[in-house]
């Protein structure tokens, strides 16, 4: 992506440039008429005696060249403001596209985050599953496990007391029969 300050440079380089060329029209075009009226007086100091209509002439035609360079120099501020409108379009157009490209580079950096945030989500999300069902396979391992040592125990319990249940009916059983006896 082109810099924004570097555009701005360009399209200000671009616009001293055009600014350059129309002083420079401009300067030729004022540098130009003062000549023609300095030959004009350089002749009218040369012939003090010339009749009334030359002297009117060489006036008319300094006016003439006056107007002439009045209105080049005219032409030339009109041309200076349509380049200048020109390079401000410009300036202006560049300035736009730079500002729809960062728009545009920011919406997919955005993107590209909200994908990547995404993913460590369901990844998160994922190993807590994970997580979760080992912990819940191991509880109900480790609870099968206690049922089947308390089963057990109750069973060897069971099968102490019936154990003693019978040592002690056996024994009764004698102790009657040596009684009765």
């Amino acid at each position: 992506m082109v810099n924004p300050k570097e555009k701005a440079k360009k399209v200000s380089g671009e616009t001293e440039e055009v600014v350059e060329e129309i002083e420079e029209v401009v300067e030729e075009t004022v540098e130009a008429a003062p000549e023609e009226v300095e030959q004009v007086s350089a002749e009218e100091e040369a012939a003090p005696s010339r009749p009334l209509e030359e002297v009117l002439g060489q006036a008319e035609k300094a006016y003439a060249a006056f107007m002439e360079a009045q209105r080049q120099v005219a032409n030339a501020y009109r041309t200076n403001e349509q380049q200048i409108a020109k390079a401000y379009k410009r300036a202006e157009q560049q300035a736009e596209n730079a500002h729809d490209e960062a728009v545009k580079e920011a919406m997919q950096a955005r993107d590209e985050m909200m994908a990547t945030a995404l993913k460590a989500h369901d990844d998160a999300v994922s190993q807590a599953e994970r997580a979760f069902k080992k912990a819940k396979d191991q509880a109900e391992k480790g609870c099968e496990e206690r049922v089947e040592s308390a089963k057990r125990r109750r069973e060897e319990a069971l099968a102490g007391a019936w154990q003693l249940r019978e040592e002690t009916v056996v024994q009764a059983w004698s102790i009657y029969a040596k009684l009765s006896r």
